[in-house]
């Protein structure tokens, strides 16, 4: 199982948001391609970074971020946040992220996520982010009536590298890692679910690991790790076994 350490950036900034909401962050590091370098010293194989910029301003925002980061490191990193159309996922591809994340356009546009998935295959994941059961939107500034498991039904056949599954009323919150709503997820659908949001310590991973859901690719986390709340080595150690 992989553990993906959360790089979320605001105004070329490592943050942390509680809840999604952007005027509640907190800087962890001004420097995103040394925090990104610290990661990968620290033994992690996979990044996962959030434009949360252009999340809520649907086109990418912290580009030069970005790019700072896959020049200063060698490991696959996967990016979400304001990826909207197919020029901009060619573009992210061509500069060197190995898989891009698309939220709002899967439920906006689902025919362009299938024509990624097409014309990238293996390269495109689905962000349902998830408040009270109900998708979110527009970097989840709103809210639909759309069920989780039904936004992921309509990609079974589509080709989806995997489901980035956020519990938003956990996110950032310490409130712990939704690992019922995950694994319910992960055994329902046949796409690789990635569990995101809440994990708190040790033992949410623990948790997940413990389910021993085939289904599940991986967990990422974000504020534990840079609280030191998780040990890195400890983490991995944990979802290798």
């Amino acid at each position: 199982m992989i553990l993906f350490p959360a790089i979320d950036l605001k105004d070329g900034v490592c943050v942390r948001l509680l809840r999604g909401d952007m005027d509640n962050s907190t800087i962890f590091n001004t420097d995103p391609a040394a925090q990104a370098k610290s990661f990968v010293e620290q033994g992690f194989s996979w990044l996962h970074l959030v434009d949360l910029n252009g999340a809520f301003e649907g086109r990418p925002v912290n580009g030069d971020s970005v790019s700072a980061i896959l020049a200063a490191v060698s490991v696959p990193v996967q990016l979400g946040g304001g990826i909207r159309d197919m020029a901009t996922i060619e573009d992210w591809l061509g500069r060197g992220v190995r898989r891009v994340i698309l939220g709002t356009v899967a439920v906006r546009d689902p025919a362009l996520v299938r024509a990624a998935c097409r014309r990238f295959p293996g390269r495109i994941a689905v962000g349902i982010d998830a408040r009270g059961g109900k998708v979110a939107v527009e970097g989840w500034a709103e809210e639909t009536e759309i069920e989780v498991l039904a936004l992921a039904r309509q990609f079974e056949d589509a080709g989806v590298a995997a489901v980035i599954y956020t519990d938003i009323d956990r996110d950032g919150a310490l409130q712990g890692l939704n690992v019922a709503a995950t694994v319910a997820l992960a055994n329902a659908i046949s796409i690789p679910v990635i569990a995101s949001g809440g994990v708190t310590a040790i033992d949410d991973l623990v948790a997940l690991k413990a389910a021993n859901c085939p289904g599940i690719e991986g967990v990422i986390s974000g504020r534990a790790l840079y609280d030191g709340r998780i040990d890195p080595a400890e983490a991995l150690r944990v979802l290798a076994c």
